[in-house]
């Protein structure tokens, strides 16, 4: 294990720790990610309308619609191993158990969370986001690390990156 060392100065005493040395607190933790071995599933976004939100991103952001249910509380877009979801803001199900969702307060405000798509060409992908409905917050740029990347916000508000691939995707075979 490589065994990078880190030093900071905490009320006049240089304090010396490893990132071995944080390792070895934790019960087991060389078998942990083994045993475990987690796979990003879904991310859920709650929306006010789940029928118009799916048909929103499969127009605007290019994906197909997996999922909806009949009774338009769950929704699913083909987006790949982890999949993109939608469920009503709230829920008798899950607003007793976890509390309900929070919205900004302004338009000044967003999300916790962004959504990111990338594109290769994201000038394009911007323009049909826009054409198709999305809210245009910020037009593609190079950003200091390279990546091209715009911002919208989707019918719900939600601020959506549409961004160049940070490294190329590695093909695969077919």
């Amino acid at each position: 294990m490589n065994q990078e060392e880190y030093y900071y100065i905490i009320s006049n005493r240089k304090i010396h720790w490893s990132l071995f040395s944080l390792l070895s607190l934790i019960p087991d933790h060389d078998n942990m990610a083994s045993t475990l071995n987690p796979a990003f599933a879904y991310t859920v976004v709650y929306v006010r309308d789940v029928a118009k939100s799916v048909a929103f991103y499969a127009s605007a952001f290019g994906y197909n619609v997996r999922r909806l249910d009949h009774s338009h509380k769950w929704a699913e877009l083909d987006s790949g191993p982890t999949t993109i979801a939608f469920t009503p803001l709230h829920q008798r199900e899950t607003d007793d158990l976890t509390g309900a969702v929070q919205l900004p307060d302004s338009k000044g405000e967003r999300n916790p969370v962004e959504i990111c798509f990338d594109y290769a060409d994201v000038d394009a992908a911007y323009k049909h986001a826009v054409d198709n409905g999305a809210v245009p917050v910020s037009s593609p740029e190079i950003k200091n690390w390279g990546q091209k990347v715009g911002y919208v916000r989707d019918i719900d508000g939600i601020v959506v990156r549409l961004a160049s691939y940070v490294n190329e995707p590695t093909k695969t075979a077919s």
